[in-house]
């Protein structure tokens, strides 16, 4: 089915003076500018500029803790099973380790347990460390239940968490999470690494001052850098500084030995990493240990301090991800026969896409959804069964306007009975509903997404305009890639132009080669890959409207620039 939205281009409007960046070429000022930059000052990501510590709960979780270490008392770590929670825990671990702390933890198995802390992972905890302290990790927030029972085990019990509520707290001892009511913290970016980062840092500041032990907190950024980034955390100037700080540490190989050896198995050089391979190449890896078995895997090979147990962890986890991506090519192209069944085109697409089929991985859609999402420009949910026969477990992903989260909780508000439990961000959550509810759901849901402004329902390529010919040079890949690190709501900038074809070529009948003429007499080289079905070249037209990102080609110890296709017309 090759149903694929027809794309608008429009041009970012300029939120902010291109002129206070006099020192810069004027296409690199206007990307600034373009992306709300105020000032020179945020583009220095130093982190002494990290924002002060004023998170509501943060002083009474340190005070916990710290009494804690200093009674030798046990402490369980409850994490989430994707690259946030991991990389969570394993700050938590190590950093508490590092302290004296007697510290322990736990990461539900989400096909048994799904996820939080739910009242059985509580019973889990005690069973298994009996332990007087414990925290949560990138989740809790919503989690009443298993806090009382936690409670009632004996535990104190400490949330860190950075997901959205629009309700009260839990009755915790402390809650630590920018998005809780109450929190003035300026930055609601925080990742829950980011969240954990935040509470150690400040801990080991407050021990340090009264000369108890301590730990160095900037040797661990890396975690904080590939978990802010693999969960997709907007990228605003406090998260920019946190990532840069991270990437630096694994370009310069100062990182966990885990990091190094998944990066050697997917054959990348740490000095050439970008920020986006944090999101694409390790994040992904991670990941899959959460999606097809257990992420203990993926905490083991962050942990890991040898070698050879590391790369062992991290082939491990390379061939889960290979597994992960044999099973969701399989859902979708599953999804996509259903909607062909419906017949459904690009006129007459439901508001929302909402599937289920009984055979489908629940560790898979979560990336079915994101695929069709982006396929169609529709919020989409993928549900899988759940191991009780009765539930069936939901993942959904979102168009920028629609708050995926905040429409499932309106559905649960109307019609109590149709969602068990949910939670989430604007762009992804999470949900489950009893299998007998699923086409009221279904109806429900799409009946509300509906009711959207139409013009949401159209999928736009934003650019920052035409880049001066003189400008598609290897200096302005350098300069912009200095500007970065780039990611969610700091977008990569993206180029649109009219060019002259002087050759084309298909690779493997997949990928699009062309070379284009420039004004200046120059030619470059422009590729774009698995764009067969995407893309309509016509060879006997020799003009193409591209959009593109600028990039550099490594070939045979040459390097020169080429431009990366995102759209073609001709």
């Amino acid at each position: 089915m090759n149903v694929v939205n027809k794309i608008i281009i429009r041009q970012r409007p300029l939120l902010s003076s291109p002129r206070v960046f006099s020192q810069l070429p004027n296409f690199a000022a206007e990307i600034l500018a373009r992306r709300g930059v105020q000032s020179e000052q945020e583009l220095d990501l130093k982190l002494k500029y990290l924002l002060a510590p004023t998170l509501k709960g943060l002083q009474r979780a340190i005070e916990i803790i710290d009494q804690c270490i200093d009674e030798n008392k046990k402490i369980v770590i409850v994490g989430d099973y994707d690259a946030d929670g991991a990389t969570s825990t394993t700050l938590m671990m190590l950093a508490l380790t590092e302290m004296g702390a007697d510290v322990h933890y736990l990461v539900p198995d989400r096909f048994k347990y799904g996820y939080g802390l739910t009242p059985a992972i509580a019973d889990l905890a005690f069973v298994s460390y009996t332990p007087d302290l414990l925290i949560t990790v990138d989740n809790g927030i919503s989690s009443h239940a298993g806090v009382d029972q936690a409670q009632q085990h004996g535990m104190q019990v400490i949330i860190t968490d950075h997901h959205l509520t629009t309700k009260a707290t839990p009755e915790a001892e402390a809650v630590v999470n920018p998005n809780q009511l109450g929190c003035e913290f300026p930055s609601k970016a925080l990742a829950g690494v980011g969240v954990a980062f935040y509470l150690l840092a400040n801990l080991s500041s407050y021990r340090a001052q009264q000369g108890k032990s301590t730990a160095k907190m900037t040797q661990y950024l890396d975690l904080v850098a590939l978990g802010t980034y693999a969960d997709v955390a907007s990228l605003d100037y406090n998260n920019r500084i946190l990532v840069d700080a991270g990437l630096k540490r694994i370009q310069q190989n100062q990182c966990r030995v885990g990091i190094s050896a998944l990066l050697d198995i997917a054959g990348r050089n740490p000095a050439e990493l970008k920020a986006s391979d944090l999101g694409f190449v390790l994040g992904p890896r991670i990941n899959a240990a959460g999606r097809m078995d257990t992420m203990d895997i993926g905490i083991e090979c962050l942990l890991a301090t040898d070698v050879q147990k590391a790369y062992a962890l991290a082939r491990q986890l390379n061939d889960l991800n290979l597994e992960r991506r044999q099973v969701e090519s399989q859902m979708k192209h599953d999804a996509l026969v259903e909607m062909e069944k419906l017949q459904f085109d690009q006129n007459n697409l439901p508001a929302a896409l909402v599937m289920f089929d009984e055979n489908w991985h629940q560790g898979v859609i979560g990336i079915v959804a994101g695929r069709l999402k982006e396929q169609f420009h529709r919020p989409s949910i993928v549900f899988a069964a759940d191991k009780d026969g009765i539930h069936i477990k939901g993942s959904a992903r979102s168009i920028e306007g629609v708050h995926i989260r905040d429409s499932i909780e309106k559905v649960a508000e109307q019609y109590p009975h149709l969602v068990s439990f949910f939670g989430g961000h604007a762009a992804a959550a999470g949900l489950t509903l009893k299998k007998e509810n699923f086409e009221e759901f279904k109806q429900v849901f799409n009946q509300l997404i509906a009711e959207s402004d139409d013009e949401l329902f159209q999928a736009t390529l934003w650019t920052d305009g035409e880049l001066p010919m003189d400008a598609i040079q290897l200096q302005t890949v350098d300069i912009i890639e200095n500007l970065g690190p780039w990611g969610q709501k700091f977008p990569t900038p993206v180029f649109e132009g009219h060019f002259k074809v002087l050759e084309y070529r298909w690779l493997k009948e997949a990928h699009l080669k062309l070379k284009l003429a420039l004004e200046n007499g120059q030619s470059v080289d422009a590729i774009a890959f698995n764009v067969a079905d995407q893309f309509e070249f016509d060879p006997s037209k020799e003009h193409v409207h591209l959009v593109y990102e600028l990039d550099k080609n490594q070939f045979n110890g040459n390097v020169s620039v080429q431009l990366r296709m995102l759209h073609l017309r001709q």
